[in-house]
Order: structure tokens, then C-alpha cells, then sequence
């Protein structure tokens, strides 16, 4: 017999049950394998490495190695047509087990089973993807378990589960059962992956624990009339048992409402008293654990009217008051009063005191010949009490003669030494420009002022002119000499005493000639005869 093409065996395996369905296996890889072009490649070469084994698989068991060789020496010749389908299977012996060894093959086991969660009618467990899977895929995961002790076998899930998680429904309680993991594919079942160690099916509990909110954490205050809801949520499992004290007894259920659910207990009153006030004690309790919290509620009111109101003593324009603290205090404490007059004549209520903490006032300013009545109120948290104490007596301020008497005011002596506010400064002045020296003084009675030179008194010198106004004085010196230069001093004096300040005066050369110097001195002082050579003057 010929020995086949290539082309014309695929043909006949591509019409084959068996062959065909692996070619839909390897279709199936290609599509698994190509998600990025690298893995591409290399699922190209496994493809044309199976492919070539597939050949090789299914080659005439009369084949010999010359002949094969001599085929493939042969020249290039045209493809032969396919022949029927039926005259083709006879002709070749091939082995298709070979094929299904090398490609269908199932997973290795799942990995870390163990239990997620568990309570009285469910199972959830939990597991890994296996580290093997093969060419051929995963399908999915079958669940099975058995109570333990026996091997009867049950499988949770109708269809295969794709995620890695599970939970088995409608358990009984109390059962111990044992579960494994079944990883599926075209090779068939994996080797299960077993739970550690049988669970018994029943609900894992958590420590009670009630969760109060902060502001139940204090004392918890309403008013007379309104609702109080208090929700409190719990932690606990199973379901702890919920039970609630009033100042360590049972509640009154006509009174207060306790409504329990899963996570939390509501205490509910419609219409609050001042005889539901007191402690709360919520307990939650899972067999032998319990955790207990305590909530202080306080239901106020107004307070009532104070006591013993009465008037004291009344004098001039004034009257005193006394009370005592209100018998009941509206279940607060007492915060403050209110205190009030009105006079007789008109009976109209002021307010005098707000807020007053004492128990004992003193009200001024009545009016002369007018009569007057006192009340107090309490206040508390809630606010001013609706009833007062009111006087009994009445507070008569009587009309008295007056006569009126001037004040004395002693005369205030404003009498002062004199004393220098601003000093006199060291100046420096040029040859023939006007220069002043200026200083503040102040006194009572106004001082007189002197200006002295060299310790000299000036006098009415015509070079100097002195000016005192509002206590700023000043001594202008017209066109100076090197001559005008040394010490100047001002002299203030009154009936207090006297004071003094000095300064220095250097009167600088300009870069002028001499003469021009002497003509200054010429122009003003004619009556002085001055030693040029000498280089001072008698006088200055």
C-alpha cells in the first residue's frame, strides 16, 4: 500500500469523532495561551510539536524506516485527491489513546481547603486554585461532602462552581461532616482536596459585647410629657438574650417598652414621668458570657414656687428680702431666682434680679412715698418656675424733709517749681548766619527767664534777642562771631524755686577772609574796639 499525504490523512482524522474533538481541544488552548504575544509563540511551537506527534501517531503500522526515507527523498509530486471517506479508515492503523494521553489530562488537586464560615444550617468553605491545570483547562468544582464515619458521599452543587468558594445550604444541626473539593476538566476529575478535619454544623459564637453610644454614656435627661427612645446595639453570637433592669428590678412593661432584635434593644416611652427617672441595667448574655451597661435617665420639670418668702427691713430707699430654696426642684437642681416689685399703686410686676444665686437681696432705688410688694421665682435647667413666693408685708418708703447741703471742694494748689521740659542742646553755628537756641520750661507761677554766657548775664544786648512764649524759650544770636562761641545757659525762676540748663555753642570760620569776618563785627558791634592780631576781642 502507498504510503498517504499529510494533507490527505488530516482530512480523514478531521472527519473522525474522536480526532476531531481533540482539534477543538488544541482550538481551545490557542484561545487560552494567545493573551500576549510571547505566549503566542510558544503555544505556536507546542501546536506544531503535537501536531507532528499526531502524524508520526498515526502512520501505517507496514511503514518502514528506508521507505519513509525514500518518501521523503522523493520529488515534490501533486497532492492526491482525498479518496471516500469510507476506503480511508481500513488503510490507516492509527491509536487514538495516544492522543488522549498527551493532551486530556486532569488538574492536580485544589489546595487550602478550610472553613470560611459556619453557623446552624450552612457550611462555607473555601480552597485554592491547583497548582497543575494542564493544556486542557478548568471547567469547574464539584463540592461533595458525608458525615463523618461514613463515605456516602453528597455532592453540594448541581452545575460546577467556577470561583473558589462555596457554601452548602440545609445542613442539620449537630451533624459533623467532612467536605472535599473535585477540580473538573476534558481529562476528568481531579484528586480531591480534603478539609482538614471534620466541622460540626452549628453556630460559631462571638463574645457579647453592647456597643452604648456616647451620649447614653452620661446622664440622659427629657422632659415631663415627651418620648424617650433609646436604641442601643449589641454584638453576640448567636443571638444573645437581652434583659433589662430599673434600679436593679424588673421594669414595668406599662410603663416601658423593650423591643429586642438581632442587632440591638430599643427602651421606649411614650410619655415620659418624673417617676421613670432612674438607673437602667441592659445585660446581653450568650451561655456563659455577658456583658452588662448601665444608662441614667432623668426626667425634670419646673421647679416649684421657694418658701418662706419675707420682708426683712425697709429704710430709705431700700428693702431687704429673705427665702428658702423650693420644696420641690422640678428633679434639678436649682440653677438660680427671679426676684420682682411692683408698687401698689399701679400693680404692675418689674424684674429687679435675674439669675440670682443668694437667698437673701437688697433692693435700692424705690421710690419715695410709693409702697411696693416683692416675689421670687426658682429657676432650674428647664427654666422659671411658673409659681412665686410673693411678701406678706409691704415695704412703705417714706417722704422725709431734705435739706440740701452744697459740697466742699478745697481749693487745689497747682503751684509748681519750674522745671525744664527740653533741655537746651550743644549746637554748632557758622561765621555770619543767625543761629537760636530753644528749651521748654514750665512752673506755676509763671518763671522768669534769664539768659547768661560764659555765666554773664545778656541783659539787653543788641546781638541777642530773647523771646518766652507759652513756655518755649529762645535766644537768637544775629550773625555770630568766632568770637560768640562758649557756654549759654537759661535761668528760670519763680516763688517755688528755680531751675537751669546750659549748652555749648562752637561758632565755626568759613573759608572767607579775615576781613570779611571784621566787617561783621564792625556793622554790629561799632561801640567795641577789636585786636585783629590778638585774635579775640575784649568784649564779645
Amino acid at each position: 500500500m502507498n504510503q498517504p499525504q499529510p494533507n490527505t490523512v488530516l482530512t480523514c482524522l478531521s472527519n473522525t469523532p474522536s480526532v476531531h474533538h481533540a482539534f477543538l481541544q488544541l482550538e481551545r488552548i490557542f484561545v487560552k495561551l494567545f493573551a500576549s504575544l510571547e505566549s503566542f509563540f510558544q503555544a505556536f511551537l507546542q501546536c506544531h510539536c503535537v501536531e507532528k506527534m499526531l502524524w508520526m501517531s498515526l502512520r501505517p503500522a507496514s511503514a518502514s524506516a528506508p521507505a519513509e526515507a525514500a518518501v521523503v527523498e522523493e520529488p515534490p509530486k501533486a497532492p492526491t485527491p482525498p479518496p471516500p471517506a469510507g476506503n480511508l479508515v481500513p488503510a490507516v492503523a492509527w491509536n487514538p489513546l495516544i492522543l488522549t494521553a498527551e493532551i486530556m489530562l486532569p488538574t492536580s488537586a485544589p489546595l487550602e481547603v478550610s472553613v470560611e464560615d459556619v453557623n446552624d444550617s450552612s457550611l462555607t468553605i473555601k480552597w485554592k486554585t491547583p497548582e497543575t491545570i494542564g493544556d486542557s483547562g478548568l471547567d469547574g468544582y464539584t463540592v461533595e461532602y458525608c458525615k463523618d464515619g461514613t463515605s456516602d458521599w453528597v455532592t453540594a452543587n448541581e452545575e460546577l462552581t467556577p470561583t473558589n468558594r462555596f457554601c452548602i445550604k440545609n445542613l442539620t444541626a449537630g451533624d459533623l461532616l467532612r467536605v472535599r473539593v473535585v477540580a473538573v476538566n476534558p481529562g476528568g476529575r481531579s484528586d480531591p482536596g480534603v478539609l482538614a478535619a471534620p466541622v460540626p454544623v452549628r453556630e460559631v459564637g462571638d463574645r457579647p459585647k453592647i456597643r452604648l453610644p456616647r451620649s447614653l454614656r452620661s446622664r440622659f435627661v427629657k422632659q415631663v410629657g415627651e418620648q424617650v427612645n433609646l436604641v442601643i446595639p449589641f454584638l453576640g453570637k448567636p443571638k444573645p438574650a437581652v434583659s433589662w433592669l430599673k434600679d436593679g428590678q424588673p421594669l414595668d412593661t406599662k410603663r416601658v417598652n423593650i423591643r429586642n432584635s438581632d442587632k440591638d434593644s430599643i427602651l421606649f416611652i411614650r410619655t415620659a414621668q418624673r417617676e421613670d427617672s432612674g438607673v437602667y441595667e441592659m445585660s446581653v448574655k450568650v451561655d456563659s458570657l455577658e456583658d452588662k451597661a448601665t444608662i441614667t435617665l432623668q426626667i425634670v420639670e419646673l421647679p416649684g414656687p421657694p418658701t418662706s418668702m419675707k420682708l426683712v427691713d425697709s429704710w430709705g430707699f431700700n428693702a431687704a428680702l429673705e427665702w428658702t430654696p423650693p420644696k420641690d426642684n422640678g428633679n434639678s437642681d436649682i440653677t438660680g431666682y427671679t426676684v420682682q416689685k411692683a408698687d401698689r399703686k399701679t400693680g404692675e410686676w418689674f424684674t429687679v434680679l435675674e439669675h440670682y444665686h443668694r437667698l437673701t437681696a437688697t433692693i435700692s432705688d424705690l421710690i419715695m412715698g410709693n409702697s411696693y410688694s416683692f416675689r421670687v421665682f426658682a429657676e432650674n435647667q428647664v427654666g422659671r418656675g411658673e409659681l412665686s413666693a410673693v411678701t406678706k408685708e409691704v415695704a412703705n418708703v417714706q417722704k422725709t424733709g431734705i435739706v440740701y447741703k452744697p459740697p466742699e471742694y478745697p481749693e487745689h494748689d497747682f503751684s509748681e517749681a519750674p522745671k525744664f521740659t527740653t533741655p537746651l542742646s550743644d549746637r554748632a553755628a557758622t561765621v555770619g548766619y543767625t543761629t537760636k537756641l530753644l528749651c521748654s520750661v514750665r512752673g506755676c507761677p509763671k518763671p522768669k527767664i534769664e539768659w547768661l554766657k560764659n555765666q554773664m548775664v545778656i541783659g539787653d544786648d543788641p546781638k541777642f534777642r530773647q523771646i518766652s512764649n507759652q513756655g518755649i524759650c529762645s535766644l537768637e544770636i544775629r550773625k555770630p562771631c568766632s568770637f560768640d562761641g562758649g557756654v549759654y545757659t537759661c535761668r528760670a525762676k519763680n516763688e517755688q524755686g528755680e531751675a537751669a540748663v546750659s549748652c555749648k555753642l562752637e561758632v565755626k570760620r568759613t573759608s572767607q577772609p579775615l576781613a570779611e569776618e571784621f566787617k561783621y563785627i564792625s556793622i554790629y558791634f561799632k561801640d567795641w574796639y577789636v585786636f585783629p592780631n590778638r585774635g579775640h576781642s575784649s568784649r564779645c
